[in-house]
């Protein structure tokens, strides 16, 4: 019996075949900018706007302003691991402990994504953060003992994020390596936005979190 190398499975009669397992395709929305991996998505649609998605094909990036959108990126993911973590571990009330505490696992999942979506080294996370830089960084007051304000420096956070990636990718030349970048960072941090706000609505109601 012939055996797929690749997955091992057995193969029928003398055909060419292609073997697709594991194998994972980048695809970029045409309308948010969005990048998802994945081999296929229901009706070729993405999965966060139901916009059209198509192939992203690209190499390495090697240019400079290329890798300015990169790092940029690197540094606000960094900037919001460090903040959930510290907020994980000042919150007093014991389920806004857990839900921060997942929203740093989730940056931190998220710099993987990029390391591998943008084949660049994961830079260390800062331990010694404090929540007033992150404050300071989403012009919010800091309130430490306002429980709910720690959702809306997040909130305003990763929303900065968002206005600045849109803002630089609209400076960016149209067809440019660094405005598609900057419009999918743009796409990513939205999406925390939505999430981050969900899942505050839903604790100010005593809801349990999505995530």
């Amino acid at each position: 019996m012939i055996t797929c190398p690749k997955c091992h499975r057995p193969i029928e009669g003398e055909e060419s075949y292609i073997c697709c397992a594991n194998l994972e395709l980048s695809w970029r929305c045409s309308s948010c900018g969005k990048v998802s991996e994945g081999f296929a998505f229901p009706y070729g649609m993405c999965p966060h706007c139901k916009g059209k998605l198509e192939i992203l094909e690209r190499g390495a990036i090697d240019d400079t302003k290329g890798l300015d959108a990169i790092r940029a990126a690197f540094e606000i993911e960094l900037g919001g691991h460090a903040f959930y973590q510290r907020a994980a571990k000042d919150a007093q009330d014991p389920a806004l402990r857990e839900l921060f505490g997942r929203f740093a696992e989730m940056e931190q999942e998220h710099m993987e994504t990029l390391s591998k979506r943008y084949h660049a080294e994961m830079p260390k996370a800062a331990e010694d953060f404090q929540i007033d830089r992150a404050a300071i960084f989403a012009g919010v007051d800091r309130k430490p003992e306002d429980p709910a304000n720690l959702f809306r420096i997040a909130i305003a956070f990763e929303q900065r994020a968002v206005t600045f990636f849109s803002e630089q990718g609209a400076r960016s030349p149209e067809g440019s390596v660094e405005r598609d970048l900057y419009k999918e960072l743009a796409a990513e941090e939205r999406e925390h936005v939505a999430l981050l706000t969900t899942e505050y609505e839903r604790w100010k109601t005593g809801k349990a979190g999505i995530l």
